[in-house]
């Protein structure tokens, strides 16, 4: 069997009863560890699964799953996933290639990120499509994720913005020369998130998101240290929530009064939070 097994947001006690049962007596365990983080290391798992884990990174996932799915139809393999196997990361292409090789799968779920920012106060069913931002760069800013937020901000729906992580990446011209040689973990933060939609707002001109904006940025949701705020995008694009995961939400333009009442309570600026909802906000509740 090949067990896909959710291991929650945060740390090594998320992982839910089943999957802890399950991990203790796999043959093999994978933690795929490209698409998202948790914010303990491999080592705590290790202790506290009292299992070997092997870090699958991009390479191997995608590249290399034949090892991954070895001997999985006479074994049973664990293969790792931050939050839940299919939250905001799908593997429904290893879960494929191993139907093809008639190695029968199940999931193991937990708490994701699609999930839990309902503890932002904001109501899960008013939340539209979620999108990505990735880092940009000097000749690389790709803006489809605005096409996004444009549509769910005409249906009046929040948008969850779900940020950029590099873990074991090649800059171009280690890659260009095939050295394996990997840049450091870097993890875009909300303020870099709402500078960028900031910038592609001021190419657009629609007035998606805008420096008016209201957004509520969350930072490591799910730990004891998780953080949220709620604020202007040009006030995010100013704010320090630590270190990572961060996530953002821009607000729909059908919050209702009681979301607004939760998320005004973590406002930066609680005076500039209501001229905002009033101005903008408050006629389309």
């Amino acid at each position: 069997m090949l067990y896909l097994i959710g291991l929650g947001l945060a740390d090594e006690t998320d992982v839910t009863v089943k999957g802890l049962e399950l991990i203790k007596k796999a043959e093999r365990v994978y933690l795929e560890a490209y698409t998202s983080i948790l914010l303990v290391d491999t080592k705590r798992l290790e202790a506290y699964y009292d299992r070997p884990i092997i870090v699958a990174d991009r390479e191997m996932v995608e590249s290399s799953s034949d090892e991954i799915l070895a001997e999985a139809d006479t074994s049973d393999i664990a293969f790792l996933v931050v939050g839940d196997p299919f939250g905001a990361t799908t593997h429904t292409d290893l879960v494929l290639r191993a139907r093809a090789l008639k190695i029968p799968v199940q999931s193991i779920h937990n708490a994701s990120i699609m999930s839990a920012v309902g503890a932002t106060g904001l109501q899960l069913y008013n939340f539209g499509q979620t999108v990505s931002m990735v880092f940009f760069t000097d000749t690389w800013k790709p803006a489809s994720f605005y096409d996004r937020l444009k549509e769910n901000h005409q249906i009046g729906l929040h948008s969850l913005i779900l940020l950029d992580i590099k873990v074991k990446e090649q800059s171009l011209a280690n890659l260009a020369r095939g050295r394996k040689v990997y840049e450091p973990p870097r993890y875009m933060t909300v303020a870099q998130c709402a500078s960028q939609m900031l910038e592609t707002e001021e190419g657009k001109g629609e007035g998606i998101c805008g420096a008016q904006a209201l957004a509520v940025g969350v930072a490591r949701l799910g730990a004891t240290d998780q953080k949220m705020v709620a604020g202007t995008l040009k006030q995010l694009s100013e704010i320090d929530l630590g270190p990572p995961l961060h996530s953002l939400v821009l607000l729909g333009g059908r919050t209702h009064y009681l979301e607004r009442d939760y998320i005004r309570e973590f406002a930066i600026d609680v005076a500039i939070f209501d001229t905002v909802w009033r101005e903008f906000y408050a006629g389309e509740s």
